[in-house]
């Protein structure tokens, strides 16, 4: 190797940490107020009455019917997602701590003609669907996510399992793999839940909402950044005539592979949870949580085929495996940011994900698609409000 060549690599070098430490670098949340979450102000019952979704606050027909949850991946060669544009929330997570993220589509009002990619389920998205009342549709699973669906906690089918979804023709497509070209058309959504005789109408308490901003009462721009690891970082601008945010995923414009619709969200919420990977040498009873590992046959638990450090946990309050419960927020609509606290009560699959301001009372969102962000602590959030 010539000196040239040296000097060259160790000039990148140095441009890879420091561009790590810009996209990782530790996100402040001490100066969000933390509320006492025994004295927060929710609804008992549904929160909205018809004809508008529970989620989104949008005039529907089926506005009371029950959410269906849908795995979908983040991976590049998937992308453009089908379905995004008509969710009415979609909440995305990390997979891998640090890593790739994988999302939860939830789809009311809009069942889109085709909803994919589809991929395997996580145990976190189970229950962030289960708090939604959702039925939910997944294409296999890690081990500690089949374990639990094998236990009927949730409504759902595995389109590994039955006939209802399809594949893409990957084969012809220059990007596509195999696994980026599951799907499911609404149709067998909804034969799949006459089939099965499942419930079709929700139970879901819904989020409150309020009227959009007048025209001269929101500002003229704003910028907001979620630095999940590179591709998976999302970037959000703040469209005052649309009151929207305007989506971009990984650097590039991110639009509905159905209907080249750009992804742009009435609001954005940005929760903050701890993430890291499930690991056999926790001892996780000591702590009042399931044993992810009970039952796990030896060659996946210690043997040649170990999956310890394979999966993720992210702590939003699932029933199994989470010590907390709660945590800081921050909440993006009418192209401003507010703060508060997020909670989800971890002794039920079906509590829902409530969100709060600093004075206890749930966020009042305006009508639209809601996106949920889950970032670990570390990871960076910037908003560049309008000038």
């Amino acid at each position: 190797m010539t000196k040239k060549q040296k000097i060259i690599i160790a000039v990148l070098a140095i441009a890879i940490v420091a561009g790590g430490f810009y996209f990782f670098k530790k996100t402040n949340t001490s100066n969000v107020k933390q509320i006492d979450l025994n004295n927060t102000k929710s609804n008992s019952g549904p929160t909205n009455t018809g004809p508008v979704s529970p989620i989104s606050g949008l005039n529907c027909e089926d506005w009371n019917r029950r959410p269906v949850a849908v795995m979908q991946p983040s991976d590049v060669q998937a992308r453009p997602a089908a379905g995004f544009s008509e969710a009415d929330m979609v909440i995305e997570l990390p997979a891998y701590t640090s890593s790739n993220t994988r999302l939860l589509g939830v789809y009311i009002c809009n069942i889109p003609k085709e909803v994919g990619a589809i991929r395997s389920a996580r145990h976190d998205h189970i229950a962030l669907a289960g708090g939604l009342d959702a039925f939910f549709v997944h294409w296999g699973g890690s081990h500690f996510a089949l374990d639990l669906l094998a236990k009927n906690v949730i409504d759902r089918i595995d389109c590994m399992t039955t006939n209802y979804c399809g594949r893409w023709n990957w084969q012809s497509d220059p990007v596509m793999r195999m696994e980026d070209s599951g799907h499911i058309t609404k149709e067998n959504i909804l034969k799949a839940m006459t089939d099965l005789n499942i419930r079709k109408e929700t139970k879901f308490a819904g989020y409150p909402h309020q009227e959009e901003a007048s025209m001269e009462n929101r500002p003229n721009g704003g910028k907001l950044r979620v630095a999940f690891a590179q591709p998976y970082d999302a970037e959000y601008e703040y469209d005052k005539n649309s009151n929207a945010y305007l989506r971009t995923w990984g650097d590039k414009a991110d639009t509905d592979r159905n209907n080249t619709q750009r992804i742009s969200p009435k609001n954005v919420v940005v929760m903050f949870a701890k993430s890291e990977q499930i690991v056999n040498i926790k001892d996780y009873k000591s702590l009042g949580l399931q044993d992810p590992w009970e039952g796990v046959e030896t060659v996946k638990n210690t043997g040649v085929e170990s999956i310890s450090g394979r999966y993720n946990n992210v702590e939003i309050g699932d029933p199994w495996y989470d010590e907390t419960d709660s945590g800081p927020a921050k909440y993006y609509f009418n192209g401003k940011e507010y703060e508060g606290t997020w909670k989800k009560d971890k002794s039920k699959i079906d509590s829902k994900l409530f969100f709060y301001d600093n004075s206890g009372a749930e966020i009042r969102f305006v009508p639209g698609q809601i996106w949920v962000e889950i970032l670990e602590p570390g990871q960076a959030l910037r908003w560049e409000p309008a000038s």
